[in-house]
């Protein structure tokens, strides 16, 4: 499992709308937030482009560190 630390999520609809743009990248898989620790978890069902994943979380308004 991976994490990637994201900023500025705050409620139901922030959770949902990182998972969404998360989804989309090829290679991702299962991706979960956990609003708490303010991060992402995901599965690699391939390589994935980490920079692809954390511009398609920025692009939607958050900080993925």
């Amino acid at each position: 499992m991976k994490i990637l630390k994201v900023n500025g999520m705050r409620c139901g609809h922030c959770k949902a709308a990182v998972e969404e743009a998360a989804a989309k990248i090829p290679g991702v898989s299962n991706p979960v937030v956990d609003l708490d620790a303010k991060e992402l978890r995901y599965e690699e069902s391939a390589p994935v482009d980490e920079a692809a994943l954390r511009k398609a979380i920025f692009d939607i308004g958050f900080d993925p560190q």
